[in-house]
């Protein structure tokens, strides 16, 4: 056993905490889409506040055993660990700055209404592009990140791999929130015309 390996060991439980709390997280929105009332919602706000704590120990991770197999075994100037350093950059900004922001939002949103059904603010909230663009969009990224380290590209295909890994988070989200409404909102809009 060598320290390559052990960091490389290390290297992956990274990513598996952050694959695995980014799960968790989209678990967590589908339910809250899924919620009538506070007392369904809270729960699940409640996993995803105490879920986002594991990001920075996966980040962490990922970047310092990151630098020492680039140290160790490839250089700094290796297009796909550029890249990927990006990706791994924006995903760590993207997840607080947008992401953690919105959850907020919702917080707040879902403190206002106070018990019994979601009103119209708390359910959009809980269909926010910034909640779900970023959970998909950062699962997409870090699975095109993981495909650089496998294939190990150039430079214009390892950018290619987080764009498109982006852009399928990102219409992903779009889809799943998409004309979504709620059952009580159905039977009011058919009466109503």
């Amino acid at each position: 056993m060598d320290t390559y390996h052990v960091v490389l060991y290390v290297h992956l439980l990274s990513l598996f905490v952050g694959v695995g709390a980014g799960a968790v997280l989209v678990a967590c929105l589908f339910r809250l889409k899924a919620a009538t009332t506070l007392e369904e919602a809270v729960p699940f706000g409640m996993l995803a506040g105490s879920t986002e704590r594991a990001f920075p120990v996966a980040i962490l991770g990922l970047f310092g055993t990151g630098a020492y197999m680039t140290s160790d075994v490839w250089t700094w100037s290796t297009g796909w660990i550029v890249v990927s350093i990006c990706g791994l950059a924006l995903v760590s900004l993207q997840g607080p700055l947008v992401g953690g922001r919105t959850g907020k939002m919702l917080e707040r949103a879902l403190h206002a209404n106070g018990p019994g059904p979601l009103g119209d603010e708390a359910r959009r909230m809980t269909r926010h592009p910034g909640l779900w663009v970023t959970e998909f969009t950062n699962l997409c990224v870090v699975f095109a990140i993981v495909w650089n380290m496998t294939q190990k590209p150039g430079t214009a295909g390892a950018i290619a791999a987080i764009v498109v890994g982006y852009a399928v988070g990102a219409a992903a989200a779009m889809l799943v929130t998409r004309g979504t409404t709620s059952v009580e909102e159905a039977p009011a809009a058919q009466t109503a015309g």
